[in-house]
Formats: structure tokens, C-alpha cells, sequence
């Protein structure tokens, strides 16, 4: 209603405006070739204006007839254009989709309607690699390279190609181009990083994950953690030959990480080397309380070097309370005990986790109680017989590997930072077992013993 009714305002605006416009006073005189014209003054405005607007409709008319072609040409290119673009569209979902096949042919479609666009390129370049045609996706990616645009682009695909192939030095050093030209790309970063950490380069290793950019929490705990597992590495490394500089890396492993086992475990053995039993017995008391390690309570039973088993068990008495809040306590205080022939305290100390489910710690220490205690080789033996099917005990364990001491990479795949305490998943086959324990008490003690497989 309100757009109708100003419509109608603005009509009667200008037929009021036009009558005006005729209605004015005078004359004009008007001569084209030979003709006179004399007609009033507002009749003259009014044919002036109705010829511009004529002049410009007509000049519109004719530009438009002038710029058919180019717009003609122009549609043709948009309609090219969006044929590539769902050509490409196409050619990505069909990759993710696992037919690359068909990718690659809807991808050279894209090229055809988009030529020089390298998404294209590269996706072409993709799905010949997913499809095993390496020769192709190399001269692709190669040719890929020289332009900065697409460049990491292209040296990400060479590298995945050239670990697809099993050439890991090859893919390293583009890896390292990468890098050289964008320093903070993540993929190549890592690579780098994993190869400098599975050839025990520590120092490179430690520099580069130093430098690395961090901007949450998370990622800020994960760098000191890969840092304090570098410091432990150079630290282990160092310890026979350079204990001063072992000890300076231990140490700043644990200001990175304060309860950190296996670097308090370098730093303590240190200390204790060079007589500095009480600074070595601090440091393992508090990753004990911290931790529960039972490493850092043995280690802190011979923090004096040459003490007697007697005065080993005292310290151990200590440092943990009886009866032993856990299993761990238990087995170490059992251990210094058997070892100062304290038959009682170390059948105390078991007691509790004898009773039910035992595991292999406890059955192989309850053997040779009651082997040292009585002379009982029967219960001895039924002793060892339940530790072969008996739980086992935690130990470093990293992709399905034990190991007797922490190691800085995982043995299979060179990951860092892969051992955990923890109860390793496989098992030693327990027929094998028993047959050697029926054989020898003492093979089947050895195997029995939670820390006596190593990877």
C-alpha cells in the first residue's frame, strides 16, 4: 500500500512538473536545414530532453550489440571455469574416496578447463601416486617444484613418494629442503626430527625441538617433555665418559620434568660415585614419594658405595614403611632383606601380596625364601611353578618390547620417548617355561624374575 501510494505521488510530481515545463511563457526559434521551428519555450526543453534520452538509448543499444562477443566469450570462460571447479571437486572426493583412477582423469579435466592451476597439478599428481604410477608423479612434482607457490607442496608428495618406496634418505632430504624454505612446516620438521632422534643425534635433536613454535598448553608441555627425554638421552650417553656434563643434562632433565625416573636415576648414580650419597639419597627420596619407582628405592639402598647388605636393608626400612604400602616397596624391601638373610622381614614384607594372586616379583622371591630359609626345595619349586603363570610385574616396556633400563627410542620403530613402566601385554610362552623351571629351578627362577627379559 505505502509503495503504491508513493507511486502515485511521484506520477502526479511529474505530470505537474511536465505541464509546467510546457505552460512557460516565449518562444524559440529553431532552424535545420531550411525548416523553422518556433515552438514555446517549454515545449523546447521538453524535446531537448526526449532527444538525450534518446541519444542515450539508442547509444546503449548499440554498445550492447558492440559488447555481444566479449560477453559471450566471457560467459564461455565462467562456464569453463566452473566445469573445472567441479572437476576438481570431483577429482578430490574421488582420491579421499579411494578411486584414483578416476581421480586422476577428472583431475586432467580440471586442468583442461583451468590450465595452469595447481591444484590441479597436484592433484593429478596425488592420484598417480596413490595409484603406483611413481614415474609420472615424480616428473609431476619436480616439475611442481620451481614455482615457490607450490613448491612445499610438491616436496611433501616426493617425500611421501620416496617413503613409499622404502628410500628413507631420499625422503629426508626433502624433508630438509622443505624446511630450508619454510622452516616451521610441521611434516618436514618431524621427519627430520625422527631421523636425528633414530640416529641418536640427541644435541641436533634437542636444539631443534627447543626452537620449536608452541602456542597452547599442550603443545608446551609435550616440548618439555620431548626436551627432558633429550637431556636424559645426551645424560645416558655421557655417563661413563664425562659424569660432570652426564649430570649437568640429567639435571636439566629434571627441572623440566621434577619427577622424571630415569633422569633422577643418572643424577643419583652420579652423586653417589662421587660421594655425595646424601644429595643422591634426597633426590631418589622425593621421585620415591613421587613416583613409587621401585628403581629409585634400590638405587637408594646402595647410595653408599660398598655398604653391607645389612645397612642396605636399613636405609631401604627407611624409606619405606612396614608393612609396604605397595607392591613395589614390598619387592624391594623382600630383595634387601633375602640379600642380608633377614628371612622373616622378607616374608613380612610379602605377606599380604603372597596371599592372593601373586605376581612373578613375588613367587620368585617366596622361592628363595623358602629355599634360604628352610632349605624347603619342594615349596621352593611350587613357589616357581605358580610364577610362570603368575602376573607379571611392570617394566620398561615400548611396542611390545621389555627392556631391563630405560631406553631413549623404541627399538622396532625408533620412536622417542616410547618405553613406559608399565605390565608389558606379551608373555614368555609359559609351556617353554615350566619345561625349564621342571628342568633347573634355577632357569626357571631366572625366568620367572620381572626384570630378567630384556628387549
Amino acid at each position: 500500500m505505502i509503495r503504491l501510494a508513493s507511486w502515485i505521488v511521484f506520477s502526479l510530481v511529474v505530470s505537474a512538473l511536465i505541464a509546467w515545463l510546457i505552460a512557460l511563457p516565449g518562444t524559440v526559434t529553431l532552424e535545420i536545414a531550411g525548416w523553422r521551428m518556433q515552438p514555446r519555450l517549454g515545449v523546447a526543453v521538453f524535446i531537448v530532453l526526449a532527444a538525450v534520452a534518446l541519444i542515450i538509448l539508442v547509444w546503449g543499444i548499440v554498445r550492447r550489440i558492440l559488447a555481444t562477443p566479449r560477453l559471450l566469450a566471457r560467459r564461455r570462460q565462467e562456464k569453463r571455469r566452473q566445469n573445472g571447479v567441479e572437476a576438481l571437486s570431483d577429482a578430490f572426493i574421488a582420491l579421499e574416496a579411494g578411486d584414483p583412477a578416476r581421480a586422476r582423469s577428472l583431475a586432467r579435466d580440471a586442468q583442461s578447463n583451468l590450465p595452469g592451476n595447481p591444484a590441479a597439478q597436484l592433484l593429478e599428481a596425488r592420484a598417480e601416486l596413490a595409484m603406483g604410477d611413481m614415474a609420472a608423479a615424480r616428473e609431476h612434482y619436480r616439475a611442481l617444484i620451481s614455482e615457490r607457490k607450490t613448491a612445499l607442496a610438491a616436496l611433501s608428495g616426493l617425500y611421501d613418494q620416496a617413503r613409499t618406496q622404502g628410500r628413507p634418505d631420499t625422503a629426508l632430504t626433502f624433508a630438509r629442503k622443505a624446511i630450508a624454505l619454510a622452516p616451521g612446516t610441521v611434516w618436514a620438521s618431524d621427519a627430520v626430527f625422527d631421523d636425528l632422534t633414530r640416529r641418536g643425534e640427541w644435541a641436533e635433536a634437542l636444539q631443534q625441538a627447543s626452537e620449536a613454535p608452541v602456542s597452547t598448553r599442550e603443545e608446551r608441555a609435550a616440548r618439555r617433555r620431548r626436551q627432558a627425554v633429550l637431556e636424559t638421552a645426551i645424560a645416558r650417553d655421557a655417563e661413563a665418559t664425562d659424569p660432570n656434563r652426564a649430570l649437568d643434562h640429567a639435571l636439566n632433565a629434571l627441572k623440566l620434568l621434577p619427577n622424571f625416573v630415569p633422569a633422577a636415576l643418572i643424577a643419583a648414580r652420579i652423586h653417589s660415585n662421587r660421594g655425595e650419597a646424601r644429595r643422591a639419597m634426597s633426590l631418589l627420596r622425593r621421585v620415591w614419594r613421587a613416583t613409587g619407582h621401585p628403581d629409585a628405592a634400590t638405587l637408594y639402598a646402595n647410595a653408599v658405595p660398598g655398604a653391607s647388605a645389612v645397612e642396605r636393608l636399613k636405609r631401604v626400612r627407611e624409606l619405606i614403611d612396614m608393612p609396604p604400602e605397595t607392591l613395589a616397596g614390598a619387592v624391594v624391601v623382600a630383595r634387601a632383606a633375602i640379600d642380608a638373610y633377614e628371612w622373616s622381614v622378607a616374608r613380612n614384607a610379602l605377606a599380604v601380596y603372597a596371599a592372593a594372586d601373586p605376581s612373578q616379583a613375588v613367587c620368585s622371591l617366596m622361592a628363595e625364601i623358602e629355599e634360604g630359609q628352610s632349605g624347603d626345595q619342594g615349596k621352593a619349586r611350587q613357589w616357581l611353578a605358580r610364577a610362570v603363570r603368575a602376573p607379571r610385574d611392570p617394566q620398561w616396556t615400548a611396542d611390545g618390547i621389555t627392556a631391563d633400563e630405560w631406553e631413549p627410542v623404541s627399538p622396532v620403530n625408533g620412536r622417542l620417548d616410547a618405553f613406559e613402566w608399565k605390565v608389558p601385554v606379551s608373555a614368555v610362552g609359559p609351556k617353554a617355561v615350566e619345561a625349564r623351571a621342571a628342568e633347573s629351578p634355577e632357569e626357571g627362577e631366572r625366568l620367572a624374575l620381572p626384570h630378567g627379559q630384556a628387549g
